[in-house]
């Protein structure tokens, strides 16, 4: 009885133990230029890092280069390392939905071609659905054709360094760009107040 006693308590700590070390989840989204989504992801609590990248292709390791020629079937992408506990994944759809125009088929804003498609790139059923029930809300809120893709998620490929962070690092050229891109104009039209940044 002693021993069954050592054993539970044993299992619990264990089980507490792990639950209470930070959980670690993902979520990748495209919406464009992935300049603009990983400033709407940054300094967002619970969220731990926004990593820049492709996805959805065919190509393994491609480059920039390769993907804004719009040869490889990827999207521009962020890939979006959170705290369930702090922050959750139905939270970070409601910041992606807002920072991209769901209407707009072929690209985003004054980026056009399939390699700035809008797409969430869910990486469970449980995002799926998530994604899927959010997806129909915008699309009654929109009252219009929302395109942005929901799709199994493939390998997420990191951009080069120099991409990543880029709104803080170049951050008057990232606003010349997003203002000329006329990103903020569009997403007010939207959605109003709500809209990211």
């Amino acid at each position: 009885m002693m021993r069954r006693a050592w054993v539970l308590l044993a299992f619990l700590v264990t089980a507490l133990g792990t639950s209470q070390a930070a959980e670690r989840g993902e979520a990748i989204f495209a919406g464009g230029c992935f300049w603009c989504e990983e400033a709407a992801f940054e300094g967002v609590p619970g969220v731990s890092a926004v990593i820049s990248g492709y996805t959805g292709g065919v190509k393994k390791s491609p480059t920039y280069d390769e993907v804004s020629a719009g040869t490889t079937a990827h999207a521009e992408a962020v890939r979006v390392v959170f705290d369930p506990a702090k922050i959750t994944y139905a939270r970070l759809l409601e910041i992606f939905w807002r920072s991209v125009d769901p209407l707009s088929a072929n690209g985003q804003f004054c980026d056009r071609g399939t390699q700035y498609r809008s797409g969430i790139f869910y990486l469970d059923d449980a995002q799926k659905r998530a994604a899927d029930e959010s997806k129909k809300r915008v699309q009654a809120q929109l009252k219009g054709a929302v395109v942005t893709e929901v799709t199994k998620a493939a390998e997420f490929y990191p951009a080069e360094e120099y991409h990543q962070d880029f709104f803080k690092k170049n951050p008057v050229r990232y606003q010349g760009y997003r203002l000329g891109c006329g990103r903020d104009r569009r997403l007010k039209e939207l959605w109003g107040a709500g809209a990211g940044h």
